[in-house]
């Protein structure tokens, strides 16, 4: 899902130009009108900024495709905030896409992806969309009570799309090595479906059936959340040293299943 970040040192006016081919030849295409998507990133006070925070964003083209495997790196990119916590990425706005191309049912509104890692805070992982936008008021996601400050205004300033999206992030809960050896591995949820969950820094990541599928946050009491606000994962330790989990993947849909292979044996 992650690409090469880059350290934030980009010619010009310093914004990270996503149209560009490469991650880190971004000399060879000539510069477009786009969108300018930028905003600060504070501490958990919102007024405080937050210096090296490592901010990534990626969308998909506008022909409804995520570029996972070229050289070119179209439409992803990392920089680090300076001193004033400040983020700003050159890009085109994205399309909504059929996330399913046999389900009318499955499209999604235009989004951004943005995860935002530094020491001691809390990473984050969510989607940010646009207002008025296509399926924002049916999706699932975007049209979750979570995603009420999520959904955005676009302006335009001298023929070029803005978007502002602030970022203040939780204190960090810290949690012991030892409980991650215990919660991450493998969980059979049915007969035919199995949640995979693995650590990554302060993160922890859920795979089904072998596809990555999100990324949670740990809000105590063993629980997981995740940036968009579902999926919910819940871990239950139990006498005989398994673990039951409780998993809500939207609202009213909940599931359970039970370790059945551990990473640290």
């Amino acid at each position: 899902m992650f690409w090469t970040s880059l350290d934030g040192s980009f010619e010009g006016d310093t914004r990270h130009d996503l149209v560009r081919p490469g991650p880190l030849d971004q000399s060879s295409s000539p510069r477009t009108q786009g969108s300018l998507v930028r905003g600060n990133i504070f501490k958990e006070d919102g007024k405080t900024p937050i210096a090296n925070a490592l901010v990534e964003i990626w969308h998909c083209d506008e022909n409804e495709v995520y570029d996972n495997i070229s050289d070119d790196y179209k439409y992803r990119g990392g920089q680090r905030t300076k001193a004033d916590g400040k983020y700003s990425f050159k890009s085109i706005l994205p399309v909504p896409y059929k996330a399913n191309p046999n389900d009318d049912a499955s499209w999604r509104p235009a989004h951004i992806h943005m995860r935002v890692s530094v020491p001691n805070q809390q990473d984050l992982i969510t989607q940010i969309y646009f207002k008025g936008g296509k399926y924002v008021e049916t999706d699932r996601w975007a049209s979750a009570p979570q995603a009420v400050n999520r959904i955005l205004n676009i302006t335009q300033n001298s023929g070029e799309s803005e978007i502002e999206f602030n970022v203040i992030l939780a204190k960090e809960i810290p949690l012991d090595q030892k409980v991650y050896d215990n919660i991450t591995g493998l969980y059979t949820i049915d007969e035919n479906n199995t949640l995979e969950f693995t650590k990554n820094d302060d993160m922890l990541f859920m795979k089904r059936n072998g596809q990555l599928t999100a990324s949670l946050s740990y809000t105590g009491n063993n629980t997981f959340v995740s940036g968009i606000g579902y999926p919910k994962a819940a871990f239950e330790p139990q006498a005989d040293g398994s673990v039951k989990l409780t998993i809500e993947r939207t609202p009213g849909k909940v599931y359970t299943g039970t370790k059945f292979l551990k990473y640290n044996q």
